[in-house]
């Protein structure tokens, strides 16, 4: 026999471990999730990657532990912490990150995605010129932070030459999405050899056969629990009993092997699987705590158990959970007492914290306040889960009532916050039945009130969101607005699709809450504005919403402005305000960035995109879009398309955008989101009246007549209405879509709102009359520099000269129009434009389509950063990948594109956004 016991029959896994690291040597990565059973022979496969793994390859390994769940970012630190001297050659804002992680520097809570950043760019820097292969066993024990910091890195992993390899029993979440192998059992001639070999004086056949039925091809199974049988059992004696669990039985036949050790040497291994650090030094100190000696430690180690080293391990991870969990509470309660002694309190405060609440029967006050300083420390590290536990574990040692109950809802608060409103909900119901001040009640219903919503989104979030806000009014005024935006948010989320009514009722209540206030706070008065507008409509509204967006774009921002900003962005729009757009559009994106809040990231990017095609930078619209698709990648999160479906829309792409549609409106419906199909609507009348075909243009258009009074995308619609309308001779149709325009763009009055109103109205007049109102609408377009609006305005001027026999200041109006609309890549209506140029007798040149279409979509990403101005570091952090992999990419594109460096990418790359639009 030249194989190990547990790798036999594993030639396949062994392969495929071997080919990472392969790759990892050529200057590639990946990652790998191997799952399977406790004993499958995971880690037997581990030990051999890495002892295959040569001088070539730097190896980083480490044992996730089950008592290290509840620290934030333990596991990450196991890993990576030895790797922080290279931490200075990060980006600030993930060099500080991880600092704050790891507890190094005092700072607000860092962003996960800004940790899992800096964690690929740690291990890059740790790779250098070699690969690097990094080993989490027992990966389903590390904390949430951490699981989520390496889940993060390994699916950006490109072309740094790292690999990441994590085993665990059944796949968590954080790791779905991660190319994955499982490991089975072996064959049943493997088993019966790996039997003889477990039991070498022979087997009785009956007992062979039933013990290869129960362990299923389970390598530790089949070697460990021979070694339980006494000789009667083995003779064939005694039944079998298969009735616990398979893992529970190998965890029982590995207790059962370590019953002849002496009751000090089981209370040493007992100790060393209560510390997960694997500090020998700490592990002697605790020891002599409990009066243990050195033949303690010898007999363990005779016993095949425990592994003593630069670290302290045992031979098997299911060895250290089976000694820990067969061991009476009391002993239990001794260990983590002997490790709380030692344990440093000022270098080690929170481990240690956690050792004495699990050293402890009764309540304990100084054990709670000890643990609720841990939570602290958790929070500002961006560890809420970790944060949730320390405090769960602190209310049930606390002695007196009152303040148990304030740490039940702060453990709820926390819980909610790391994304579990169950278990909140679990722990508010808890908390009622303690004494609670008026504002402590106030507090638990708001926090009910948001961890249901958060869990079922009903109808029945706003009601309770409005009640708690009611509750807080006298109590927290600042926390009582808060809630009440909130609610207004959860009533309004739904539009045409929500209730109507829950819509009125909690405008309403806003309003009488806010009656009689001269407050010029911008949150104040963003509340008191979109509660007018809700209730009473634009006209009430108007005049309040102005004040609050002075407010916005004048006073100082502040984190509680940027969680209010979707209001003021949306605000914006319905003022028809393209300089207060463009403004909240940067700093809402430079706020989210530089305090890593990726979550409202992607909404201030949509923002960003929505700014950047009214300005006609699509192709900065488009690098917008690469970042929010990155994000999505990154998080998992379903984030409509609406940004790629509207720049498909205005570049004439029929095929892309249809597809988009089809997307969008049923994923709309069936989340309720009435946002979502007015968005669609609006999309494709722009892309229809772009191809000229303006009557699947009316008939997307028409659809949103019955709702412009929600404004927004509703409102936008009856230009392209008009459009269409009047191309197919709808002439009624026009004139109502008109009216509906001129309702809510007269009393509003910017130079945005009225060249909207003058090209519909000039679309519906004739001769001079019309003239002077597209070069009217022209110059006020100009003035607001929305070059789209501009471009389409003189097609529509040339076209109407055109039908009056005028081809020569037609050809003028067109030609403008077309090296406008081409110019920023709006190719639908630029190809209206051409035509209309040939009709007129006029001869253009259209450029061929490039190489440019060669590239994959993350050369594009990167190029179209690169040509940006960013460097590669900022390239990285943009799209989340290394600053190698983004290298890496730019040198593709300068190849496939032939140019040869970051000056020539513009030209490069533009003939790509002048591609034939579809034709659908």
């Amino acid at each position: 026999m030249t194989e190990t016991a547990p790798l036999r029959g594993r030639h396949r896994e062994s392969a495929e471990l071997d080919g990472l690291v392969g790759r990892a040597r050529a200057g590639h990565s990946g990652a790998l999730v191997v799952s399977g059973e406790a004993g499958v022979g995971k880690t037997a496969l581990l030990d051999r990657m890495a002892a295959r793994a040569t001088t070539d390859v730097r190896v980083e390994r480490i044992v996730a532990s089950e008592s290290e769940m509840e620290l934030a970012y333990a596991g990450l630190q196991q890993l990576c912490g030895h790797m922080m001297s290279s931490a200075g050659r990060l980006p600030a804002p993930q060099r500080e990150a991880i600092e704050a992680a790891f507890g190094l520097r005092q700072a607000a809570a860092p962003s996960p995605f800004l940790v899992g950043l800096a964690v690929l760019g740690l291990l890059t820097e740790a790779a250098g010129d070699r690969a690097l292969l990094c080993i989490v066993d027992d990966a389903q024990w590390l904390d949430e932070a951490s699981a989520r910091a390496v889940a993060f890195a390994a699916r950006r992993l490109d072309v740094e030459g790292i690999v990441i390899v994590l085993a665990m029993r059944t796949v968590g979440e954080a790791f779905a999405g991660i190319r994955q192998m499982v490991v089975e059992g072996v064959g049943d001639d493997d088993a019966r050899e790996l039997l003889r070999l477990s039991a070498p004086g022979g087997l009785d056949r009956r007992v062979r056969d039933q013990l290869i039925a129960e362990a299923r091809g389970n390598p530790l199974a089949l070697r460990e629990l021979p070694r339980s049988l006494s000789p009667a059992e083995i003779a064939g004696g005694f039944a079998l009993i298969g009735s616990m669990p398979l893992e529970s039985r190998i965890e029982q036949s590995l207790v059962a092997q370590l019953e002849p050790l002496p009751e000090s040497a089981r209370l040493l291994l007992l100790l060393a699987a209560a510390d997960p650090t694997g500090d020998p030094g700490l592990l002697w100190r605790a020891s002599a705590v409990l009066g243990l000696g050195l033949e303690d430690f010898d007999a363990a180690k005779d016993a095949d158990a425990l592994v003593v080293g630069t670290r302290v391990g045992f031979r098997h991870p299911l060895v250290r959970s089976a000694v820990y969990r067969s061991a009476s509470p009391q002993d239990r309660r001794r260990v983590h007492a002997a490790l709380a002694d030692v344990t440093s309190v000022d270098h080690d405060p929170d481990r240690r914290a956690w050792h004495r609440a699990s050293a402890t029967l009764h309540p304990d006050e100084e054990v709670a306040a000890d643990l609720e300083r841990s939570a602290v420390r958790a929070r500002t590290r961006g560890g809420a889960a970790a944060a949730g536990a320390f405090l769960e574990r602190a209310a049930e040692l606390t002695p007196e009532p009152v303040r148990r109950g304030q740490r039940l809802i702060a453990a709820a608060e926390a819980k909610h916050e790391a994304g579990a409103p169950a278990a909140a909900l679990r722990l508010l119901d808890t908390a009622r039945d303690h004494p609670l001040t008026a504002l402590r009640q106030a507090l638990v219903a708001r926090l009910h009130a948001r961890a249901g919503y958060a869990l079922r989104r009903d109808s029945s979030g706003a009601q309770l969101l409005l009640a708690a806000a009611q509750s807080l009014e006298g109590l927290d005024p600042v926390l009582a607005r808060d809630t009440y935006i909130e609610a207004l948010s959860a009533a309004i989320y739904g539009g045409r699709l929500g209730d109507a009514e829950q819509v009125a009722a909690v405008s309403n209540a806003i309003l009488e809450a806010t009656a009689g206030e001269e407050s010029d706070r911008a949150r104040d008065l963003i509340l008191r504005g979109q509660a007018l507008l809700a209730a009473k409509g634009q006209e009430a509204a108007l005049e309040t919403l102005r004040r609050a967006q002075r407010a916005f774009l004048e006073q100082a921002p502040d984190s509680l402005e940027l969680h209010w900003m979707w209001f003021a962005s949306r605000a914006a729009q319905d003022l028809w305000d393209a300089r207060g757009l463009r403004t909240l559009a940067d700093r809402q994106v430079e706020l989210a960035r530089a305090e890593g809040l990726v979550t409202v990231l992607p909404i201030a990017l949509s923002l960003l995109m929505v700014a950047q095609t009214v300005d006609g930078e699509l192709d900065a619209a488009e690098a917008s879009c690469d970042e929010i698709d990155a994000i999505k990648d990154v998080t998992g999160h379903p984030l409509p398309q609406y940004g790629r479906f509207f720049l498909a829309a205005y570049r004439g792409q029929a095929d892309e955008a249809e597809r988009l549609a089809e997307q969008i409106r049923p994923d709309a419906l069936a989340r309720g989101e009435g946002y979502g199909l007015s968005a669609v609507n609006f999309g494709e009348a722009i892309l229809y009246n772009g191809l000229g075909r303006f009557a699947e243009a009316m008939t997307s258009g028409r659809r949103e007549l019955p709702y412009t009074h929600e404004l927004s995308h509703a409102m936008r619609t009856l230009l392209e209405l008009v459009e269409a309308a009047t191309h197919t001779g709808e002439r009624v149709l026009a004139e109502e879509a008109f009216e509906k325009l001129a309702s809510v763009t007269r009393p509003v009055g910017t130079n945005w709102a009225l060249a909207v109103l003058t090209t519909a109205e000039a679309q519906l007049r004739e001769g001079d009359e019309a003239q002077a109102l597209y070069r009217d609408a022209i110059e006020r377009f100009e003035r607001e520099r929305i070059p789209i609006m501009v471009g389409r305005c003189r097609l529509l001027y040339g076209e109407e000269l055109s039908r009056q026999g005028r081809r020569e200041d037609a050809r003028e109006q067109l030609q403008a129009a077309y090296e406008v609309l081409s110019g920023i890549g709006v190719n639908g209506f630029a190809e209206r434009a051409a035509r209309e140029l040939r009709a007129s007798g006029a001869t253009l040149r259209v450029r061929a389509h490039g190489t440019a279409a060669r590239l994959t979509d993350q050369e594009l990403n990167v190029a179209r950063l690169a040509r940006e101005g960013l460097t590669n570091r900022d390239i990285g952090a943009r799209l989340f990948i290394s600053a190698r992999t983004a290298e890496y990419h730019l040198r593709k594109v300068f190849m496939k594109l032939g140019i040869r460096g970051r000056a020539e990418l513009k030209a490069a790359l533009a003939e790509l956004d002048q591609a034939a639009p579809g034709t659908g």
